[in-house]
């Protein structure tokens, strides 16, 4: 029996190659998926492990920074009192924090978020071991900077070269020291490192004569433990010590589970492309053993068991799936190297490193590849198994009977059903719970659907077949036909279709549904012109804030800065300072009760939710603890109608800023005379210093700064559907080319009494074009009912959401699959064409 399994393998390799091609896809996105989340460990692995190798201990300081009487970090004299234990070599004080570089053009240099800067500690020797200067040195003076290897080119600069530095308050210039190399994270993640003067970076990012973390030497056999140990005692108590050991395990550990979340998601989608694969799988082994039923049937009459049948056919599948594993594995490690490059191209660097070929994705992927092909191939084998011989023999074509149609049928319907109703149950419960509900709903809801996608492939078949008859005649009559022939081919080979378009539509659905509800969010609640904020979303200087208010043009400037009260019983409030008078005119502040210009006053406006949590109204005075620990008590001015860009609490920045050292303002609204236009942009530029750090956006901008993200997701997302949607085209293009092979003495007949090439080419596109289109059909449907219930635990969190069907890309789906059903007849169309009519129609 295995050799006859050979024998069928290498007999049918063309038809097999589709199949081949599947698993492969689906194993190589596993293999690679594992291949590269094993490299990219590694080298971050390696390189924490690298920049703690000469860390005896690592000393991280968490100091409050509301609290007025609390340190703000480890001083000066503790960094000497370290470094002068025994058994320490040096002590190295680091501060760190937000430093932007701009390029020739005046854009900043990095994603914003990756851009950093620190201090330059040397040693007695006049070196910091972290960094490794190519040019130049390390800045010892306040008008010094020294810049990574990667930025400097990239701004074009040179030692002695003027270099404008960006942080959260004015564009300030210095001259190059010195460049470096560094194996710091930010400059890895594509963003830029600055260091400065100690002096400087303390004054920027913490307090003179404080650091935020130190890291201590140790000298030639001392114990990293006893250090410790030593180091403890004078710590603050808001710092902790760490040896370098254990931070860098630390950190190794961080860096495996930010990549298991990667990995997982991956990996969710090549599930995905294996379940379409075994559609298609399943379906081919169906076809093949359905023209071996004869073959089949005599062996069964010579002795052969129908376990042996089944095991033929298994074996069959083996070694189809290991042949596909084995490729797929090589494709995989090729995608693991290709997304290393690829990541590098957007200046995304990964730390050098080897290529890791652990054991876990060869055997991945082999189990994969072989396991999915033998499950999809065990029904058809245990289906030819069942037939009679003497059946066998008296028919080419065993016709599936009642009794298995209406248990088919049956069961797809109850299993349709129970998935139906967890879907609507999660809908109506909500929340988290609720996409739980959902979840296992769609999962059932598919499977049943999958189950009586062929009961269903003839009604809606038949809506399109008038269509197909009167402007393609013959052609187009027999293409209807054909497509609903054999229910359960045409559903399988629908199915896979039907998957990957339920899983894009949903997406899309949903994803268009909250993109909408929130640029309505955003229109209905910004009356600004600009928006001003930092590029790395930080906070911005409040000399940004008086630089805008002086600038030519702007009629009405009002900061969004954050800050918080605490009322009795320890409930803490979230507020927001704004500029009184200003803020109506830069946000839609809908008052129900009282006069919002009570804030001029001192008193605060409050969202209607909270007056009403919190039974208060115009008039009543609250009483506060703020930031920095004082109390006081506010009078109610006003109560407004919630909004998203509004915290529960308003209250004029005056009031705040005499509690808080450091305002934290997150966006500058900007109302400017006749609206938004060039020139005023440009004098809101020019207002803030031409700071490359800091982003002005237009209402447009501002929209896609809040809705953007949800296209660039779904982008993402129809990226990586993208292989189960290839998978599904592969299956139809096997179904087609299997179907004309079942159909030559058909399709010779049918060119004997005259249907030229032509229209036979025109026939098998047509049917392709409807299998597809009922696939899609389905799959738009069923995503479309997911789109709802998913969005309909949402709504609560998202005002004004309201479902919005996406007609148009809708449309493009049912357009690209009938393309799909036209680039898939390609092949099969043009054999059924070639076939000479005389060879098709002789009998065997």
């Amino acid at each position: 029996m295995f050799r006859t399994a050979l024998r069928n393998v290498l007999a049918h390799k063309a038809r097999l190659l589709m199949t081949v091609l599947a698993v492969m896809l689906g194993v190589a996105f596993v293999s690679g998926t594992l291949v590269f989340a094993d490299t990219l460990s590694n080298a971050f692995r390696n390189q924490s492990a690298k920049s703690y190798d000469d860390v005896a201990v690592a000393v991280t300081s968490y100091a409050d920074s509301e609290d007025p009487k609390a340190e703000p970090g480890v001083s000066r004299k503790t960094l000497d009192e370290i470094a002068a234990l025994d058994g320490v070599a040096a002590a190295y004080g680091r501060v760190a924090g937000f430093a932007g570089v701009a390029d020739p053009g005046g854009k900043l240099i990095g994603v914003g978020w990756s851009n950093k800067g620190s201090n330059f500690a040397p040693g007695k020797d006049g070196k910091d071991p972290a960094y490794a200067f190519t040019k130049g040195s390390g800045p010892v003076r306040d008008d010094q900077v020294a810049l990574d290897v990667d930025s400097a080119a990239k701004g074009e600069y040179q030692v002695g070269d003027r270099v404008r530095v960006a942080t959260n308050g004015p564009v300030k210039e210095y001259t190059l020291s010195g460049v470096f190399t560094t194996e710091d994270g930010a400059v890895n993640a594509g963003g830029s490192l600055v260091l400065f003067d100690t002096a400087v970076a303390q004054k920027q990012y913490l307090a003179p004569g404080y650091f935020q973390d130190v890291t201590v030497t140790a000298a030639p056999g001392a114990s990293d433990t006893k250090i410790l140990d030593a180091v403890k005692p004078l710590l603050p108590e808001s710092a902790e010590a760490e040896t370098g050991q254990a931070l860098a395990d630390k950190q190794a550990k961080q860096i495996e589970e930010g990549l298991g979340s990667l990995k997982q998601v991956l990996l969710g989608f090549a599930g995905i492309a294996l379940f379409v694969g075994i559609f298609l799988i399943s379906n081919t082994f169906t076809m093949l053993v359905a023209q071996r039923t004869k073959e089949i049937a005599l062996m069964r009459a010579v002795g052969a068991s129908r376990r042996q049948v089944t095991r033929s056919v298994l074996a069959e599948a083996a070694l189809v799936g290991l042949v596909a594993s084995l490729v797929g594995f090589a494709l995989g490690v090729a995608l693991a190297v290709g997304l290393r490059s690829g990541m590098a191209a957007f200046d995304m660097k990964i730390p050098d490193g080897p290529l890791i070929l652990s054991a876990t994705p060869v055997v991945a992927a082999v189990a994969v590849g072989v396991l999915i092909t033998m499950f999809a191939a065990w029904l058809p084998g245990r289906r030819a198994a069942k037939i009679p011989p003497v059946a066998a023999m008296n028919s080419v074509h065993a016709a599936a009977t009642t009794k298995s149609l209406v248990l088919r049928n049956s069961v797809g319907s109850a299993v349709t059903a129970l998935g139906a109703a967890g879907i609507v149950l999660g809908a109506s419960t909500g929340g988290s719970g609720g996409r739980m509900y959902i979840g296992a709903g769609a999962f059932f809801a598919l499977i049943g659907v999958i189950i009586l996608i062929p009961l269903l492939s003839r009604p809606v078949i038949a809506l399109v077949r008038p269509l197909l008859v009167g402007p393609f005649g013959v052609a187009g009559k027999l293409a209807g036909q054909n497509a609903v022939r054999n229910p359960r081919r045409t559903g399988a080979t629908a199915s896979a279709l039907a998957i990957g378009l339920t899983l894009v539509t949903g997406l899309s659905v949903l994803g268009v549904t909250v993109g909408t509800a929130i640029d309505k969010m955003t229109t209905d609640n910004i009356k600004a012109d600009y928006m001003v904020s930092m590029a790395n979303g930080g906070d911005l200087d409040q000399s940004a804030l008086r630089a805008l208010e002086k600038a030519d043009g702007v009629s009405a400037v009002s900061p969004q800065q954050n800050a918080y009260f605490q009322l009795a019983g320890d409930d803490f409030v979230s507020v927001s300072a704004v500029t009184p008078g200003d803020i109506t005119k830069v946000l839609n502040v809908d008052v129900v009760a009282g006069d919002i210009a009570a804030l001029a006053k001192g008193q605060i406006a409050v969202a209607e939710k909270t007056a009403k949590k919190k039974g208060w109204k115009p008039g009543d005075s609250v009483a506060v603890t703020f930031s920095d620990k004082k109390k006081g008590a506010l009078k109610v001015g006003a109560v407004y109608q919630n909004s998203e860009f509004l915290s529960p609490v308003l209250v004029d920045t005056k009031v705040v800023n005499a509690h808080e050292a450091k305002p934290s303002i997150q966006q500058i609204f900007v109302k400017t005379d006749g609206g938004q236009s060039a020139a005023g942009e440009k004098a809101l530029i020019n207002a803030l210093g031409d700071n490359p750090a800091m982003t002005v956006m237009d209402r447009q901008d501002i929209r896609n700064e809040f809705g953007g993200a949800i296209n660039t997701l779904l982008n993402i997302m129809y990226g990586l559907l993208a292989m189960a949607l290839i998978i599904a085209v592969l299956g139809v293009v096997n179904t087609l080319a299997m179907s004309v092979f079942e159909r030559q003495q058909e399709i010779g007949m049918l060119r004997a009494i005259g249907l030229d090439r032509r229209r036979v080419k025109r026939m098998v596109r047509l049917e392709a074009v409807v299998i597809s289109v009922f696939g899609a059909l389905v799959g738009i449907g069923l995503g479309a009912f997911l789109g709802w219930a998913i969005g309909k635990t949402l709504a609560d969190q998202i005002p004004g959401y309201t479902l919005v069907l996406p007609w148009d890309r809708i449309g493009i789906f049912l357009v690209l699959a009938g393309l799909v059903g036209v680039l898939a007849a390609l092949w099969p169309a043009r054999n059924a064409a070639r076939l000479n009519m005389l060879n098709a129609i002789k009998t065997e």
